[in-house]
């Protein structure tokens, strides 16, 4: 196996472990609340302070620290991360918690930026695309394989033990990158304003908000998928493993199908998705009465509602490379930035809707950021267009 493709299994392994640390909550809400004797709800905003933190933290620490080593800062990051999970596992009560979820927040986002641009360095142009849905692929591995795996281990055992697996897994990733990645790759440094003028491009404003609104339509529900399965549907907890399992397989081959459409300019195409998924999530209330039918819909909600992930990523990437050299690293940490914010709005209205109207009539939320994001896929589009349109007349 060459050296690169050793690579690429290690920059899966990173996202794989980032996964697992973010979404594990997810799995563990009631378990959390249990121990710490609080409400669920409350165990929830874990998910939207974290998402929030992130958000904020990433650009800060991509645009600051674009002037050093960008190995010596990845590891330097990973081993705050790995710090920051440990700590997790070690958490008490409720506030130890939060902080060490704060400190992992904080420096996941520019890990995760890190390993694209290294991707986007060392790939060969022709297999970016592929590179790139592979490790957004790693975060719905963790969802298959690393949550469920982390429900069991706090079902069986506790969830401080699930994180104190993470904890291996980080070492051990460390380790990995420490030996794979080059030591020194090609960067061109710039300011902080040479930096943020990628932001003034409206090809990237108005692809950053549609991120945002797409992560806020699949968050507005799924930050509370257990008791939708459990709850709503009827499910055994017994079986919510396997449910998991089934929804992450989704997953996979949605991040699949996004690098197969970030190959075929797949912007073009995403609308037709937000339609469908608008109209899932409209009628999810009425199919939650049948255990089965409302499985399938969040089967296929799980299929579409990632596909954005590798061609804005792409998209991204290019117009840094072409035009905006000096933002490579700012570039490449919007997609994980925004998705972050639309995160912690997605489940700040999913905790919101769930006290208001139930935990069966949630998606309705998510529904109004579908509708929002058709319309920003739309207008990005346009975008597209009108600049192609006056590169050619220039």
């Amino acid at each position: 196996m060459n050296r690169y493709r050793w690579q690429a299994i290690v920059f899966v392994l990173v996202a794989f472990m980032l996964g697992c640390n973010e979404f594990i909550v997810v799995g563990v809400l009631s378990d959390i609340a249990k121990e710490y004797r609080i409400p669920v709800a409350t165990v929830g905003y874990l998910v939207t302070i974290f998402a929030t933190v992130y958000a904020v933290s990433t650009p800060f620490i991509t645009i600051l620290t674009n002037r050093f080593s960008r190995y010596k800062t990845l590891m330097v990051l990973m081993v705050i991360f790995l710090v920051g999970n440990t700590l997790s596992g070690f958490g008490m009560n409720y506030p130890v918690l939060l902080l060490s979820r704060m400190m992992t927040a904080m420096v996941a986002g520019a890990i995760i930026s890190l390993i694209m641009t290294f991707a986007s360095t060392i790939a060969p142009r022709e297999k970016r695309a592929n590179l790139v849905s592979w490790i957004f692929a790693g975060f719905s591995i963790a969802s298959v394989f690393g949550v469920p795996i982390g429900t069991a281990i706090s079902t069986s055992y506790s969830w401080h033990d699930a994180f104190y697996l993470i904890s291996v897994i980080s070492a051990i990733t460390c380790v990995l990158l420490g030996w794979l990645l080059p030591r020194e790759v090609e960067q061109v440094q710039g300011s902080i304003k040479n930096q943020l003028v990628l932001l003034k491009d409206r090809r990237i404003y108005v692809g950053i908000a549609l991120v945002l609104f797409t992560a806020a339509t699949m968050y507005a529900y799924y930050t509370y998928i257990r008791p939708l399965l459990t709850n709503a549907l009827g499910f055994s907890t017994a079986s919510l493993n396997w449910l998991l399992f089934l929804i992450g397989i989704m997953s996979i081959l949605s991040n699949r199908f996004s690098g197969m459409l970030a190959e075929r300019n797949g912007l073009r195409i995403m609308p037709r998705f937000y339609v469908v998924d608008m109209v899932l999530l409209f009628i999810l209330p009425w199919a939650l009465h049948i255990k089965w039918a409302g499985l399938a819909v969040l089967l296929v909600m799980s299929l579409i509602v990632t596909l954005l992930n590798s061609p804005i990523q792409i998209h991204f990437l290019n117009i840094a490379e072409e035009e905006y050299p000096q933002s490579a690293v700012l570039a490449s940490s919007l997609n994980s930035i925004f998705f972050n914010f639309g995160i912690s709005l997605g489940s700040a209205t999913a905790s919101g809707m769930l006290g208001s109207v139930g935990l069966n009539h949630i998606s309705w939320g998510a529904a109004a950021y579908a509708a929002i994001s058709l319309v920003l896929a739309l207008v990005l589009n346009r975008v597209i267009r009108d600049h192609r349109r006056q590169a050619k007349a220039e």
